[in-house]
């Protein structure tokens, strides 16, 4: 019998922290702590867990939902990305 997957409840942002929210693509930040994402197709979830988690190799929050449409018809996914970056990490990328 194979163990229960493991889930991320929640994500604190620590103080002296900056919060940085992404639409759209999220690009392949490693201080990302939450994914939002939803799709138009049900056939797809797998393919899109694997191509998530070869992409974000961390453990952020995930919530994917299917959905019948998004706001344009042609597109077929949709990310949201909640990232943290402390301000000692954005004073090492300067």
């Amino acid at each position: 019998m194979s163990a229960a997957p493991q889930f991320v409840a929640a994500v604190a942002i620590p103080a002296g922290a900056t919060q940085v929210v992404l639409s759209g693509i999220p690009g392949l930040l490693s201080d990302i702590v939450q994914v939002r994402s939803w799709l138009t197709d049900p056939d797809a979830v797998d393919t899109y867990v694997k191509v998530r988690n070869d992409v974000i190799s961390h453990r952020p929050a995930y919530m994917l939902s299917v959905v019948p449409q998004l706001i344009r018809p042609d597109l077929r996914l949709e990310i949201e990305v909640t990232a943290v970056v402390t301000h000692q990490a954005a004073k090492q990328d300067e």
